[in-house]
């Protein structure tokens, strides 16, 4: 069961269709294994200047296909390395969709969201409630809130150290 209140709050980056694992992170920096170097080449593929202007605690939004393109888990390491709390799309590649959860950042779908908002708004996501409240527009949007396991993925860190946690390590 999940003990913390889950409530994410940040500055919104808004991306459009179709964006893929190489636009997160080309693969010309596969080879990366630090996650400074992972966060400072986030976004090349599409904005040179996101890992530069991203910080700590911000929101990533993209419009349908979120991640589609090769199941590498870098590229959701590389968002949550620059900084990136939560994602939202309107819809994701199943593998990447199940990366972010694995290493410990919520995958949210909110169609309505990503059309309403706009880049830079600030918005507050409660993962209990099932809510992101847009705070530039006054408006709250729902969303269908990850299963109970999923959450306390994310309260751990990730997939292994929820493991770790089930097994008593």
């Amino acid at each position: 069961m999940v003990a913390d209140k889950l409530i994410y709050s940040g500055r919104l980056w808004k991306f459009g269709d179709n964006i893929s694992t190489d636009h997160i992170l080309p693969s010309r920096f596969m080879t990366e294994v630090e996650p400074h170097e992972l966060a400072a080449n986030c976004m090349a593929g599409c904005d040179p200047k996101f890992a530069a202007q991203v910080r700590f605690g911000d929101i990533f939004a993209a419009g349908e296909n979120l991640g589609y393109g090769s199941s590498r888990e870098q590229a959701p390491q590389a968002l949550k390395y620059a900084g990136i709390r939560v994602v939202i799309a309107k819809s994701f590649a199943r593998i990447f969709y199940r990366n972010c959860f694995n290493i410990g950042i919520p995958a949210l779908i909110c169609p309505q969201l990503v059309e309403e908002t706009s880049e830079g708004d600030r918005v507050e996501v409660d993962l209990e409630k099932g809510v992101i409240t847009n705070h530039a527009l006054g408006r709250n949007y729902e969303f269908t809130k990850p299963p109970e396991f999923m959450l306390e993925y994310i309260q751990l860190g990730g997939l292994i150290p929820y493991l770790e946690n089930q097994m008593g390590k």
